[in-house]
């Protein structure tokens, strides 16, 4: 999720209570509002009714619709005591003339006349519908909600990206970023210290980067042309200790046993070499290159070595040649070692299928489990070990792809 989507929703979610807990606030105001001032006019009407009661005066026909409703009661002494004298109280009212019962807010009162008897005056007035002030003040506050919500995300999204553009800048510079290719110099044009500091801090690291993978690419390429002298000397001393007939077949199995390692480090050594001068663009030209010819030797070549296990490999090939321009001695490292990698891990009677396109190359072999495919391609990495095998081979080639502007992927 983008950092200004999760601000967007973090923004909802915070405003979905607040918006709520207001209109829950504003619902019981306005309840309250209307009720005092009904209970106000309630009070003045029945002391009007009162007054005139008490003075024998005529009162007025009822009519809720237009001065109110009330009822005149004479009740007993024990009735007047064990009532309020006051009390206000919602409930509905029919009105004769509608035909229907309305909502109407109450006040019933208990008072006394000059001869002592007890009377329950009850007075109505119309009011308003709860439930249809529930739904009216819900749709607006929904609607209010709503356009409060895609105002500030607006507003955010458009301050966001204003603020922000500095980051995206740097982030886009790290994800173009390689250590040891050229690039051009981290510069953002802004006045916040934090991304200030945050430029400051990735081209620390950036350059620190660039210094320990020259370094590393220097350290390898150095050792691996100091041991070739060491190595080709220490293989010419065993093979002419193997010549000398007077050892016994203990020493001689021990020192065959010492050639096998001796050349297994002796290809280490030269893959080494190998990718430390691929890394340094010591393999400039380019020509016109064969993969449908060069795939077909190979096959041979391959197939005639591995023999023994009975592996069967088949090509398909468009109808014309696929030609590819590069470095004819890469294109072989990166052909070989793809269809050598697919032998060796194939198991006895496997297959291997190469299958050629004008964009593609697919190279399939029989396999028991799948490997590690964020590893796969890191060096040293094997999924299995193999006698013979470095753990360079796939991580060679795919240093030849990423040079050549190829994507070499993994899959089971």
């Amino acid at each position: 999720m983008k950092l200004i989507h999760n601000i967007a929703v973090r923004l909802s979610m915070a405003l979905l209570p607040v918006i709520a807990l207001w209109a829950m606030v504003f619902y019981f105001v306005i309840v309250d509002e209307i009720n005092d001032e009904a209970d106000d006019l309630l009070e003045s009407y029945a002391e009007q009714l009162m007054v005139k009661k008490l003075s024998g005066k005529p009162l007025p026909v009822t009519n809720i619709m237009t001065d109110g409703h009330y009822s005149i009661n004479e009740v007993t002494e024990s009735y007047a005591n064990s009532h309020a004298s006051m009390e206000y109280y919602d409930a509905n009212f029919y009105i004769r003339e509608t035909d229907e019962d309305e909502p109407a807010r109450f006040l019933k009162t208990i008072f006394r006349d000059r001869e002592g008897r007890c009377y329950e005056l009850i007075v109505a007035t119309p009011t308003i519908e709860k439930e249809d002030l529930i739904k009216t003040v819900l749709w607006w506050v929904l609607a209010l909600y709503l356009i409060l919500l895609l105002t500030v995300i607006v507003t955010t999204l458009l301050v966001f990206q204003k603020s922000m553009s500095p980051l995206y800048k740097i982030l886009d510079w790290l994800n173009a970023y390689t250590p040891g290719k050229s690039h051009s110099r981290l510069s953002i044009d802004s006045d916040i210290m934090e991304f200030r500091q945050l430029e400051k801090v990735t081209t620390d690291a950036t350059d620190r980067s660039d210094r320990a993978f020259e370094e590393q690419k220097q350290f390898i390429g150095n050792a691996s042309h100091e041991l070739q002298t060491p190595l080709a000397v220490l293989g010419g001393r065993i093979d002419w200790m193997l010549d000398n007939h007077t050892l016994d077949e203990e020493s001689t199995g021990e020192l065959v046993q010492m050639k096998r390692e001796l050349g297994h480090i002796v290809r280490l050594n030269k893959t080494l070499l190998l990718l430390t001068k691929i890394d340094n663009g010591q393999f400039p030209d380019q020509t016109d290159v064969d993969f449908s010819s060069m795939l077909l030797s190979q096959k041979e070549l391959y197939a005639e070595i591995f023999s023994s296990k009975n592996i069967t490999c088949s090509v398909q090939l468009p109808d014309s040649p696929v030609i590819i321009k590069m470095n004819g001695t890469l294109a072989t490292i990166l052909v070989t070692n793809l269809i050598k990698n697919a032998f060796v891990h194939s198991p006895e009677g496997g297959k291997v299928t190469l299958a050629l396109t004008e964009t593609q190359l697919v190279v399939e072999n029989s396999g028991d489990s799948p490997l590690d495919s964020s590893r796969i391609f890191d060096r040293f990495f094997q999924g299995a070990k193999k006698e013979g095998s470095t753990g360079l081979g796939l991580a060679l080639a795919k240093t030849i792809a990423d040079r050549n502007g190829m994507r070499l992927t993994y899959s089971y």
